[in-house]
């Protein structure tokens, strides 16, 4: 038998120098050092619930107009929800609102002859009139002014109710539903309720 001498491996050690260890520096200044944070916003798409589609009608829960039921045209990018009453009927404008303060019914209106397309967020910002106000005018006062709705939105819920006034003509019983206010009373039992 021939014995076989085996190889001899040897590993080198280094040991670590203070730029490889974590810690940090001996001394800490006297003023703090200000860092600056990056804060980024990412903001997520918005998910809508399955049952709140264009087209359906809904009952406004919150608001001026709580208790209305109004017919979704679109989701807009910001995710609230396009809605008209249509206005000749129960007299809610184009307004946006929040999906969660509707519920949505089982009701559905054909609202593909209305042009949505037009209506974003900014068509519902508020206009960046700067006022340059005096010291008298600040210490005067002055009554609160009334909105005052421009004559492009008047044009544009006209349009919007035209093609929806037809379908809800069509359909029956559906303008006086629209018409109707959305209420419970003391023995009502919403949770069992299907709408």
């Amino acid at each position: 038998m021939a014995a076989t001498k085996g190889k001899k491996t040897t590993t080198k050690v280094t040991k670590a120098t203070k730029a490889d260890t974590p810690k940090g520096p001996r001394y800490y200044p006297a003023e703090d050092i200000r860092t600056e944070i990056k804060h980024v916003v990412k903001q997520n798409p918005a998910k809508i619930r399955p049952s709140i589609t264009p087209g359906t009608v809904l009952i406004l829960l919150a608001g001026r107009f709580r208790g209305k039921r109004v017919i979704c045209l679109s989701v807009l990018k910001s995710g609230l929800l396009l809605v008209t009453g249509p206005y000749k009927i129960n007299g809610v404008p184009l307004r946006r609102v929040n999906a969660a303060y509707v519920i949505a019914t089982s009701t559905k209106v054909d609202v593909s002859g209305v042009k949505a397309s037009g209506f974003d967020d900014t068509y519902f910002g508020r206009s960046k009139d700067k006022k340059i106000e005096g010291e008298d005018e600040f210490f005067l006062g002055d009554a609160p002014k009334a909105a005052v709705v421009s004559d492009q939105r008047k044009a544009d819920q006209k349009t919007v109710d035209a093609v929806l006034l037809k379908v809800v003509e069509s359909t029956p019983m559906l303008e006086g539903y629209l018409a109707a206010r959305f209420s419970l009373n003391a023995n009502d039992k919403p949770h069992a309720m299907k709408f």
